[in-house]
């Protein structure tokens, strides 16, 4: 059978870009190396716990907002989701509690009673955010002198803007404290930055029941509209003829053709699948394989003992003694600590605490299976366990007493699981000096091959899901997805 469109890969961005292409009456097939969908969606059980393997929470979910009108396309606003508290996550930077709050004039007023010196530049701060927030579309419509983007904040620093607008140093910290969801850095776009903490802002949700249920309700809508999803799929060749992809071949045995090739893979993976002598010149392969990836991410999945913490609907950053903006490598200084919804009472059955890793610290482990990699790969993972938990039990303190079992995940399980490159959390690295050589676009040389997902615009769920936009867009048009989304008001 030949297919329309090919998509490599069913981590969200490759779903969400079946499914559009799927509701446009395209046959769609997607195709995946594992026995599980879904990428960084994927769930997992141990003992009467599900645990994330790297969903956590969204925002803008509340009506009208951008991740809403985007998960209505996508039919995802009927999961089970959960809002989070009015204040939704606490900053702790050395012993102090900072707390963040839903709603742009809720969340300066709060932080400026903690800041009253610095209310003023809060509101620029604030008011900043916001502006992003409203012009999120703006970005799938045609440039003009007055559009917002016109200005590329992808070329502005995130430093420089906080230094630019915050005079005080604790405040610049606090604000850059909720940004272990992405690799912050002095060379942070601005745009990344400002609209992943604004969809936040505007209000903070989790999902009850795994993340897993978005990658199945998306697979199970292509598989409705008449498309195909197969897993154990893994795409060992892309098949060019005469400058175009005319099939690829899946598991080094079976061919399928199709018109339409989407790679949501990284990008070095996506190219490694094409021949050398293919149309792509080796100055876009060395540009490619140059590009710097984001940290990974050692996670600690707690299971904990019944009764002992109590459940908080909202995350928790914990620092401690850190310079926000600079990761020294081996150190546990900060975490994520995030809640998994109870489904009783009101204590907490498990909970997540994330903290940066780099690819040195795991690499001289990278070449062994997996359950082979020796007593100082455990041990490893133990010493960096009980950090996190110790670091944790600064603000809750009744967590080192409460932990039953511990279960571990760094970047290598990060690249074996979802293939990711060198177990990168949140893809490639991007940089506001170098706007077009590190922000990717769906097109390739090959004019019929596509990339997606968190490599190019920006990562996260709304990052991502817009992203699927923009590819889709080199196949449908953008002007009829414009429609169906209904952003030209």
């Amino acid at each position: 059978m030949k297919y329309d469109i090919v998509i490599i890969g069913s981590g969200l961005g490759g779903l969400e870009c079946g499914y559009i292409l799927s509701k446009k009456g395209l046959k769609v097939c997607v195709l995946e190396r594992a026995n599980l969908l879904g990428g960084c969606l994927q769930s997992f059980h141990r003992g009467n716990c599900l645990f994330d393997t790297g969903f956590h929470y969204v925002g803008g979910l509340d009506e009208g907002q951008s991740l809403n009108r985007l998960f209505k396309y996508f039919n995802l606003m009927n999961l089970d989701w959960v809002k989070m508290d009015n204040n939704f996550d606490d900053v702790c930077i050395n012993g102090k509690t900072y707390p963040f709050v839903s709603g742009h004039d809720n969340f300066r007023e709060t932080l400026s009673s903690y800041f009253p010196h610095q209310k003023e530049n809060l509101k620029a701060y604030t008011n900043f955010l916001q502006n992003v927030g409203i012009h999120t579309f703006d970005s799938f419509k045609p440039r003009s002198e007055n559009d917002f983007y016109s200005s590329s904040l992808f070329a502005q620093s995130a430093h420089e803007f906080l230094n630019n607008t915050i005079s005080d140093p604790v405040l610049k910290d606090v604000l850059a404290g909720t940004s272990l969801k992405m690799e912050l850095s002095e060379q942070l776009p601005l745009y990344v930055f400002a609209q992943i903490n604004d969809s936040y802002i505007q209000g903070a949700w989790r999902l009850q029941g795994g993340g897993f249920q978005i990658a199945e309700s998306l697979a199970n809508s292509i598989i409705e509209m008449g498309g195909e999803v197969r897993k154990n799929s893994a795409v060992t060749r892309i098949i060019e003829t005469n400058g175009k992809i005319t099939s690829v071949e899946i598991n080094n045995n079976e061919s399928v053709d199709c018109s339409w090739v989407i790679s949501n893979a990284h990008p070095i993976h996506t190219l490694s699948l094409i021949p050398e002598e293919s149309i792509i010149r080796k100055l876009y392969r060395n540009r490619i394989n140059r590009m710097e990836n984001t940290f990974g991410v050692f996670t600690a999945n707690i299971k904990l003992k019944s009764g002992s913490v109590k459940y908080k609907n909202k995350n928790l950053y914990a620092y401690h003694n850190a310079d926000l903006w600079k990761y020294t490598e081996g150190k546990t200084d900060r975490a994520l600590v995030s809640f998994y919804c109870p489904k009783n009472d009101d204590s907490c059955d498990c909970l997540d605490i994330l903290t940066p890793m780099n690819w040195n610290e795991v690499e001289a482990w990278s070449d062994k299976p997996i359950g082979k990699r020796g007593e100082d790969y455990v041990a490893m993972k133990n010493k960096k366990t009980g950090e996190c938990i110790k670091l944790v039990s600064q603000y809750i303190p009744e967590l080192e007493e409460a932990v039953e079992r511990a279960y571990t995940s760094t970047p290598l399980s990060y690249r074996n699981y979802t293939n990711t490159a060198n177990g990168s959390a949140y893809g490639v690295r991007k940089d506001f000096n170098s706007p077009m050589l590190t922000i990717l676009p769906a097109k390739t040389p090959i004019p019929n091959l596509l990339m997606t997902g968190q490599n190019l615009n920006l990562h996260g769920v709304l990052g991502v899901s817009m992203t699927s936009f923009f590819t889709c867009a080199e196949i449908v048009g953008m002007d009829t997805l414009i429609k169906d989304l209904d952003i030209n008001e």
